[in-house]
């Protein structure tokens, strides 16, 4: 897979909060092991009817949400079983970078593993970002590592809020690091200070801090 340190792309609106792995990737066919050809199958539930055809209602089958990049999420984006065909089909279909308040835990270390850069924000900054998610051809938006901010459609960039880690790229290899292999590399926690941490919650979801990867 190809890393970035900078994605640009269409961001699709996806307010669906609660959105388990079963939904995004049916388990009927957990029985491939294969990564590749899995995105004809990426939530087949509410993206075809039960003929086959084509949801028309479903945002990744309009454009030009088709060519997304990113999503745009909900609360507990991801949770349900640990299944890792999920972020396979989602890598598959080209998305790269799913924005949300909080992630399922294991969805969310799913991603780093396969490729996938998951961002945990405020929800009050996510309503934002889903509204910009509508804006279709216009909802492009930039994600850059490096700087650590989100450059909206606008123009305006969204970094991080002070008081929670960050995490930086590393080309070597250094004692902490976590794995974001196929993403740009090597991530690692460089600075936390006297604010919070990401919390946990009893849900075991990872919520937003106001921290990008």
């Amino acid at each position: 897979m190809e890393k970035f340190n900078t994605l640009t792309g269409v961001a699709a609106p996806l307010p669906i909060h609660n959105l388990d792995t079963d939904k995004i990737f049916p388990a009927i066919y957990l029985k491939t092991i294969k990564r590749t050809g899995l995105s004809k199958w990426l939530f087949q539930e509410i993206r075809f009817k039960p003929d086959g055809s084509e949801n028309p209602d479903f945002v990744l089958n309009q454009a030009p949400y088709r060519n997304a990049k990113i999503l745009i999420g909900a609360e507990n984006f991801g949770c349900g079983s640990s299944r890792e065909h999920a972020p396979w089909a989602l890598l598959d279909f080209g998305i790269r970078c799913v924005i949300a308040p909080s992630f399922a835990d294991i969805f969310y270390n799913n991603c780093f593993k396969n490729g996938i850069l998951p961002i945990a924000l405020p929800k009050e900054i996510v309503d934002e970002l889903m509204e910009d998610a509508k804006k279709g051809a216009n909802a492009v938006m930039t994600i850059d590592l490096e700087t650590q901010t989100i450059t909206r459609p606008d123009g305006t960039k969204q970094r991080t809020y002070a008081g929670h880690p960050l995490y930086t790229y590393s080309g070597d290899t250094a004692p902490g690091q976590t794995n974001g292999d196929g993403i740009a590399g090597k991530w690692h926690l460089v600075s936390v200070s006297a604010g919070p941490a990401p919390a946990t919650s009893s849900s075991s979801s990872t919520s937003g801090g106001g921290y990008v990867y």
